[in-house]
């Protein structure tokens, strides 16, 4: 396993990742790095990049198709995300890399129930297209269930072993699995170690944050309230999650994947320095582990 970050493509944090010792990189934000102008030489700047990547050592562990609704209850919207997502597939099998990593979507006002036939009709076309350039969809696991314009389902079908199991016994391909975010496991009261054994062969990526649960804010407006005012993310280290526990349960699975560092937390600032400075204290709390 190696430890990595997300990150856009610039050449300072390449420069930057292979001073501080880490081994890999999520590109994030890949369509607004490269999708520009129709004449603009996007494959060209993309190569450019993942060469230069290449030439310090770092693995790009996965795109990140950052991160588009392609169940939106809006068709124009829907289909502009099923054609976002197909872009990004292209442009990892261009660059020959393996893995991107996205949401599955959801009309937020309906059920699961009802998401899933719409669901079917979009995921298995998209899931042949990934299979016909040999990519790999890690799909995470946030509920994107955050604030009122969420409600009450989430952005993200996605979210249990539930619906994971119906979701692979429904699409059954080596090319469909989980880009795993175990703090969206804590936002649920859930045990973040929990799904590791059973779906060790659907781990394609693993994100590393963490999330502090308000207990008192909690206290005051009760769980049922939305997520943002109870609770906040977090580093490694800084909040809800036995980082050492999760570890050792990760360490007996097959997994050997990237761990990528995911900063959303705003005590350090929202500077690039800010940034860098959560990711290298994160860093800190992950490497005895490696």
């Amino acid at each position: 396993m190696r430890i990595g970050f997300l990150t856009d493509a610039r050449l300072e944090q390449l420069d930057w990742a292979q001073q501080n010792g880490f081994g890999s990189i999520q590109w994030n934000r890949f369509e607004t790095s490269f999708a520009g102008p129709a004449n603009r030489d996007w494959q060209g700047e993309a190569g450019q990049f993942a060469g230069e990547a290449k030439a310090r050592n770092l693995r790009i562990s996965a795109i990140g198709a950052h991160y588009r609704n392609p169940l939106d209850p809006d068709p124009q919207v829907s289909k502009r995300s099923v054609d976002h997502l197909k872009r990004v597939i292209l442009g990892a099998e261009k660059l020959g890399l393996k893995n991107v990593n996205t949401f599955v979507g959801r009309d937020w006002t309906r059920s699961v129930d009802q998401n899933w036939p719409r669901f079917l009709k979009i995921w298995k076309p998209l899931i042949a297209f990934a299979e016909d350039h040999d990519i790999k969809i890690g799909i995470e696991n946030c509920p994107m269930l955050f604030g009122p314009d969420e409600w009450p389902g989430g952005k993200n079908l996605a979210t249990t072993p539930v619906i994971w199991r119906r979701m692979f016994n429904d699409i059954p391909s080596d090319h469909f699995g989980l880009n795993y975010d175990p703090s969206h496991f804590v936002l649920q009261h859930m045990d973040p170690a929990s799904p590791l054994r059973e779906f060790q062969d659907k781990f394609f990526h693993l994100h590393a944050k963490d999330v502090k649960i308000r207990r008192e804010r909690m206290n005051e407006v009760g769980v049922f309230a939305h997520p943002l005012e109870w609770h906040q993310p977090r580093i490694p280290g800084y909040g809800e999650m036995d980082w050492g526990k999760f570890m050792s349960a990760l360490m007996e699975t097959k997994y050997r994947g990237p761990v990528c560092i995911e900063v959303e937390d705003d005590t350090f600032g929202k500077s690039l320095e800010g940034r860098k400075q959560a990711i290298k204290v994160a860093r800190n709390v992950l490497e005895p582990y490696f």
